[in-house]
């Protein structure tokens, strides 16, 4: 079914909000939407780290691509960013709420503020977007929201208390909205990404990866296209009967 899917005009006629756009899995979700026929809204704190992924939409000569400006924890810009995309679409049909920050370190240690950024950045921002893109979907009575929570968020993991906490809370956030919305056919799942080869893990010491890699199934870490992908899938009518899931994207990390 997802080879159907997957370069195809399949969410023509759609518009689809990505939050984190500017690098990394993120950006692999915003081309991979434009290359399957959606408008794509690509979000971020600050419009100049969105142009890299601006010129990949362009350069598939598919559907407009619009760039909005927000810290993802501020309510007030979370709700101009949605005003921003129904003023210029009309509509908002899907949302990816992809947004995330680290700040790892030993839970006897950890600062306090570092606490607080992590939860803000990675599961307020899932509230604020949201609670801001289902008021449009539900007059349309029809939308598809999508969270990039993590394996993390299942497993936990040492020096990550912060981290897994916010992926944990997005999945039962997810379960949670899925139900409160799904009268409105709305429909809300999240993905849990294992490894994946960003910029941030390719700065990881080689044998620490090599690590990772041997305790992964399928033996190679994960490229974001493959994140990106099942968000096509997610977002199109191939999986329409589906709500409240998580799907593990890992390689087999965590059997």
């Amino acid at each position: 079914m997802l080879n159907q899917v997957i370069g195809s005009d399949i969410l023509k006629d759609k518009v689809a909000l990505v939050t984190g756009a500017s690098r990394g899995i993120g950006q692999a979700i915003a081309v991979e939407l434009a290359r399957n026929g959606a408008k794509v809204v690509i979000s971020a704190s600050s419009i100049d780290n969105l142009r890299e992924t601006e010129a990949e939409i362009k350069g598939l000569k598919r559907e407009p691509c619009l760039l909005t400006q927000a810290n993802v924890s501020i309510g007030d810009e979370v709700n101009d960013a949605v005003k921003i995309t129904l003023d210029t679409f009309g509509q908002v049909d899907i949302l990816v709420n992809n947004a995330g920050t680290t700040r790892d370190g030993l839970l006897a240690v950890m600062p306090e503020n570092d606490w607080d950024t992590v939860l803000s950045t990675n599961l307020k921002s899932v509230f604020l977007f949201t609670k801001a893109c289902s008021k449009p979907m539900v007059r349309q009575r029809k939308g598809c929201i999508i969270n990039i929570s993590s394996v993390v968020g299942l497993t936990g993991n040492a020096g990550q208390a912060n981290y897994a906490a916010s992926k944990a809370g997005i999945i039962a956030f997810t379960k949670s909205a899925a139900k409160e919305l799904a009268k409105r056919n709305i429909r809300v799942n999240a993905i849990a990404p294992g490894f994946i080869k960003t910029r941030m893990t390719q700065n990881l010491a080689p044998e620490l990866q090599e690590k990772v890699r041997g305790q992964i199934a399928l033996g190679r870490l994960g490229e974001p296209k493959d994140i990106a992908d099942v968000v096509v899938f997610l977002a199109s009518d191939a999986s329409k009967y589906m709500t409240g899931q998580v799907l593990v994207v890992d390689g087999g990390l965590v059997l």
